[in-house]
């Protein structure tokens, strides 16, 4: 297991769809290992494949450490709620910088685990947050992409002037 090295706004493959994962094997066990490890270092309490250049729909949760771990492979959203919640959000790819995001409050997703069966889930509060970031990213979508254009200009600007 290692922690592998994170992928940095504005890299274009945070902006690429990632391919179904088909084939559930160790060396997807092991990236899936690998992603908690990154997690835990960057640190976050979300992060997919694509957040370390590997397009693939992989991604782990941590909402309360280690413990809470939870893995989606091909995970999809299948109903969202009308109601809305906001919650503040931001990026291991894109780290000291957050802002709030506006999303449904309730979700229903269809997914498989690491060794390739099926599995629904409903989720609410900070998981529905967590995972609609998440799949956003797994369909190429930054998560800056759901905050206005001014919002955007001025986060991308405090990020760059943050690595200066």
């Amino acid at each position: 297991m290692a922690i592998l090295p994170l992928v940095r706004y504005p890299d274009p493959r945070l902006r690429a769809p990632c391919k179904p994962v088909e084939t559930f094997d160790q060396r997807l066990a092991t990236l899936a290992a690998d992603l908690a490890l990154t997690l835990r270092a960057a640190p976050g309490i979300g992060i997919t494949a694509a957040h370390v250049g590997i397009l693939e729909r992989l991604t782990v949760l941590e909402l309360d450490g280690p413990a809470s771990q939870r893995i989606y492979v091909n995970p999809r959203i299948e109903w969202s709620s009308p109601e809305l919640q906001r919650h503040v959000e931001g990026s291991v790819s894109m780290p000291g910088v957050t802002d709030e995001v506006e999303r449904p409050a309730r979700i229903r997703l269809a997914y498989q685990d690491l060794a390739g069966a099926p599995h629904t889930e409903e989720a609410d509060g900070l998981l529905a947050v967590c995972l609609q970031h998440e799949i956003d990213q797994l369909d190429g979508v930054f998560w800056i992409d759901r905050l206005s254009r001014l919002k955007r200009e001025r986060i991308v600007k405090k990020f760059r002037k943050m690595g200066e």
